[in-house]
């Protein structure tokens, strides 16, 4: 906790940000910290609540009480020691993780909840500025090998918490660049890639070796990472799109969200941009998708100078406060506006696409309005279409944004012969796969969900893991 009676006498601060005039102009990040005052302030905040609800939040269980208590005496580096203890990368999930914690925040039931994103990264990078960050010593060398292929959030957080615990580690990833969609499919304007790769250098000096530019199943095989690696971690996310196969989706200039994503990161780094280059560059752009990848597309598209962008959902508005069987601590399902939607998007709800429209290339796309009832007792609704409410939209660019299926069953998993859940994912039982000495974590066992989630369950792996080797683990 801070100061007992701190969420009474100050008002939440969010981030300062760069004004939306300034920030489309380029693709760094705009979203600033406050002094060293403001942010004791915002820490004194954190209430006397008994029972802290945020932990619960939380998916890797950060110790947030204790560094924001910490922070509010202004012992700066202690907070950083209670915050690196439960989370391998505070620098990414500071950036880009929705801060569950803050909705399960109990200051939130009375005021704003406390600004824990924040602090958070206002801990990280004063521990980076002062030098306090430094490469782990690992336990012990056991000799046992252990390949990782996937180096998004869940097989770097596996990875690192292996090496500490004395495992000769080897990160494989498909891509040219370290970081999974940290690297190529999070925009720089929320996430700079040198902070990716800060932390990369920092576990290349703990001994983690890794190998880009290696994707198994193509150049490089199975088996040979069978004979070479006692143990095999699979992490390589959930990468199968949810594609929208209705008439015209063979026209140029219908995407995946992830392929305009990939290509202006790579831009940005200076890369190949792999392939028929996609812009929205004076194209009326349309994000098919309400999630995060859909509002990274919107910020991509409005600093590519397009000429409009509208982002279309299926799903209803959601509701601007909590319904009744949402209650807290639960994470609120409300209307939520992004950084990237306040920037100037056209925001369209409850809309079914019915056809791309054009000749060799999509100029339009054919809507209509649809309606959803009530949940019934299972959570599920039924949807009607409206009938006459018929509409068309001008679309030179089309990306699909809605979401991913499960990962890519052909070539590593079906080489591997690891059984799928119903789902399509890869099929575990405490991360073990049905095949022996290979587990896997993250988006590839669980599905789709979120950076903070998928270092926790990278982490959790690891316990699996050194139990499985040593009989016992200290990892935490």
């Amino acid at each position: 906790m801070g100061k007992p009676t701190g969420f009474m006498e100050f008002i939440r601060e969010n981030p300062p940000k760069e004004s939306v005039k300034e920030r489309i102009k380029h693709f760094r990040e705009f979203e600033q910290l406050p002094s060293s005052r403001r942010l004791t302030t915002q820490a004194a905040r954190c209430m006397d609540c008994g029972v802290p609800f945020c932990n619960w939040g939380c998916n890797v269980k950060n110790l947030i009480p204790e560094f924001n208590e910490y922070v509010y005496q202004g012992q700066w580096r202690s907070a950083y020691g209670a915050l690196q203890s439960t989370n391998n990368f505070p620098e990414i999930t500071g950036r880009i993780c929705p801060a569950p914690c803050e909705a399960s925040c109990c200051s939130d039931l009375v005021e704003d909840a406390v600004t824990i994103r924040m602090l958070e990264k206002a801990i990280i990078e004063r521990a980076f500025a002062e030098g306090w960050v430094k490469p782990n010593n690992p336990a012990p060398a056991t000799g046992v090998k252990i390949a990782v292929i996937g180096s998004g959030p869940a097989g770097l957080a596996g990875a690192q918490q292996l090496n500490l615990a004395g495992h000769d580690i080897t990160v494989f990833e498909k891509n040219e660049v370290i970081g999974g969609l940290m690297a190529l499919g999070i925009p720089d304007f929320k996430l700079e890639k040198e902070i990716v790769e800060r932390r990369i250098r920092l576990m290349k000096q703990e001994g983690i070796k890794f190998k880009p530019n290696s994707h198994i199943g193509k150049n490089v095989s199975t088996k040979e990472l069978l004979d070479k690696f006692d143990y095999i971690c699979l992490t390589g996310g959930a990468e199968k799109p949810r594609d929208l196969p209705i008439p015209g989706r063979d026209l140029d200039g219908v995407q995946f969200a992830l392929d305009f994503l990939f290509q202006q990161n790579r831009r940005i780094g200076n890369r190949d941009i792999k392939g028929t280059e996609i812009t929205a560059q004076g194209k009326h752009v349309v994000v098919i998708g309400g999630g995060d990848t859909g509002s990274d597309c919107v910020g991509t598209s409005i600093r590519q100078q397009a000429a409009s962008v509208t982002q279309i959902e299926i799903m209803p508005a959601p509701p601007k406060k909590r319904a009744a069987n949402n209650p807290w601590p639960e994470w609120p399902r409300i209307m939520r506006t992004s950084s990237s939607q306040e920037e100037g998007c056209a925001r369209d709800f409850a809309i079914m696409s019915q056809e791309f429209v054009g000749k060799d290339k999509v100029e339009k796309i054919k809507c209509i309005r649809v309606e959803w009832s009530e949940p019934d007792e299972n959570g599920r609704s039924d949807m009607n279409i409206v009938p006459g409410s018929e509409f068309e939209l001008k679309a030179d660019l089309v990306l699909l944004a809605m979401g991913f299926v499960h990962p890519v069953h052909e070539g590593m998993l079906a080489e591997f012969g690891v059984k799928l859940d119903p789902r399509g994912n890869v099929a575990t039982d405490n991360f073990r796969t049905s095949v022996d000495n290979i587990f896997a974590a993250g988006d590839m066992a669980t599905g789709q969900s979120l950076v903070v989630r998928a270092i926790n369950s990278g982490r959790e792996m690891a316990k699996a893991v050194d139990m499985a080797i040593k009989g016992y683990t200290h990892l935490s």
